[in-house]
């Protein structure tokens, strides 16, 4: 089989050092060094992510550096939160690790219990990744006929995104964003533990109520809701701080939902700090999910905040129509989200026939279509065009502000089964044969499929 290979360039530099990273209990801090250790740092000019724009810009501040507020936890106490990591707290898989529901103590009230998520990147994978980080050392070449195996490379890949989770979630706070309550990082007899602890987000995912499996579908004011918090946080993100981060990575399934339905982006293990003055984008590997990365991302390795902006575009049809943008169970005409609805956006007769469903006409068409035209206007072929998300942000407020349909309701309730079900662990084997998965671009540059038990499949 064929390659599927994204990657203008070669690579040049590989990590130089695998040793694990060491925490320092009094400051909740990696270092420039510690990071440098496990070939993760955030800023780090790799191989892949260096282009004759970057090469000779001045260094941001390193995030490593700035001081945060998170919490250190020890292996122990994330035993005693997630009941010994039993399997009926588990809430989620994937090909990094399991998640967990976990209860804590409040540091500033011992009596109060706070719920909370926590991501234990797999053991093994990280063993894996050291190994793998090793070989690399020894500049073995990675290809289809390599025999470092394409799952190691995943799981490296998940200890990467660990670190920049905590280096780039630690220095950011924001309403729209999901916080970063602290983290676990021991290396001892055990092994190597390294574990996130987030905010719980009871009513998970955007992508989940989209889902067919939900029996109770979004309402058509609570995705306008959904795609204002949503601006909200990537404009934050990319011009509200003293530095400028790009998602790389926005998707419904990183959209998760509050108690109160707010919507706050998560996951930014994929995010990378944006270029310096004067320089229009970054240059790196590409990666992300496919049918929401950017064209030029694809085709250049190129990267500017206006790869988040055509990503936001996607999202925004994801809400309007309640389909993915890529998917292979439908038929042919209609596999892809973006090709489907082109005869339908200029045509106001044809317009409604793309609006989803589920709603049952429970909607304001105008909105509709404006929502669209802000869509469109994130999807213009070349990035420079493109708005920045402070102005789509207006445009949606807009729209909101112009929609009477009083405040947005929720759903009457949650309709999704809990993920650690034996049912729910069938359904995840029936889709994964039925090919109803997320086509992910690897940081090496090829095409793999990732779904919620994640096990690398390549495509050479």
């Amino acid at each position: 089989m064929k390659c599927f290979h994204f990657f203008n360039g070669e690579r040049k530099d590989e990590p130089k050092n695998t040793k694990s990273m060491s925490v320092r209990s009094n400051t909740s801090t990696f270092t420039d060094r510690e990071v440098r250790r496990s070939g993760s740092e955030f800023n780090s000019q790799e191989v892949s992510d260096m282009s004759e724009e970057s090469s000779g810009r001045a260094v941001f501040p390193s995030f490593s550096q700035r001081p945060n507020n998170l919490r250190v936890f020890t292996f122990s106490d994330l035993k005693i939160a997630t009941k010994n990591f039993s399997r009926s707290f588990m809430i989620g898989e994937g090909g990094f690790g399991s998640v967990y529901k976990g209860i804590i103590r409040s540091l500033d009230d011992q009596q109060t219990k706070l719920d909370v998520a926590v991501k234990q990147l797999s053991r093994k994978g990280l063993q894996a990744s050291m190994w793998a980080a090793v070989l690399l050392k020894n500049t073995i070449t990675v290809s289809c006929s390599s025999t470092l195996n394409s799952s190691i490379l995943y799981k490296m890949k998940g200890h990467k995104e660990w670190v920049t989770e905590v280096n780039v979630l630690g220095v950011v706070e924001h309403p729209n964003l999901v916080k970063l309550v602290g983290y676990c990082a021991e290396d001892d007899e055990r092994g190597i533990q390294r574990l996130l602890v987030y905010e719980y987000m009871p009513n998970r995912s955007v992508e989940d109520h989209l889902s067919t499996r939900s029996t109770t579908p979004l309402p058509w004011a609570m995705r306008l809701r959904i795609a204002l918090d949503a601006a909200r946080g990537l404009v934050y993100l990319h011009e509200e701080m003293d530095f400028q981060i790009i998602f790389r990575d926005f998707k419904t399934s990183n959209i998760l939902l509050d108690d109160q339905w707010n919507a706050k982006l998560s996951d930014f293990g994929l995010a990378r700090q944006g270029p310096s003055e004067g320089l229009t984008h970054v240059s790196t590997a590409v990666v992300g999910t496919m049918g929401y990365a950017a064209p030029e991302y694809i085709q250049t390795g190129r990267l500017s905040i206006k790869s988040d902006v055509w990503s936001y575009g996607v999202v925004l049809y994801e809400l309007i129509t309640g389909r993915r943008p890529l998917d292979r169970n439908r038929p042919k005409s209609e596999q892809k989200l973006l090709e489907w609805i082109r005869p339908y956006l200029s045509d106001m007769k044809k317009f409604p026939q793309i609006l989803d469903p589920r709603i049952e006409g429970k909607y304001s068409l105008k909105s509709a279509h404006k929502l669209a035209g802000v869509a469109n206007r994130c999807l213009v072929r070349h990035p420079k065009q493109r708005p920045k998300m402070s102005e789509v942000l207006e445009m949606v407020k807009q729209i909101v502000e112009a929609t009477e349909m009083g405040s947005p309701e929720p759903p009457i309730k949650s309709t999704l089964k809990p993920m650690n079900t034996s049912e729910e662990a069938k359904r995840k084997r029936s889709n994964l044969k039925r090919r109803n998965v997320d086509s992910k671009i690897g940081e090496s540059g090829w095409l793999f499929w990732r779904s919620w038990n994640s096990k690398l499949v390549r495509t050479c």
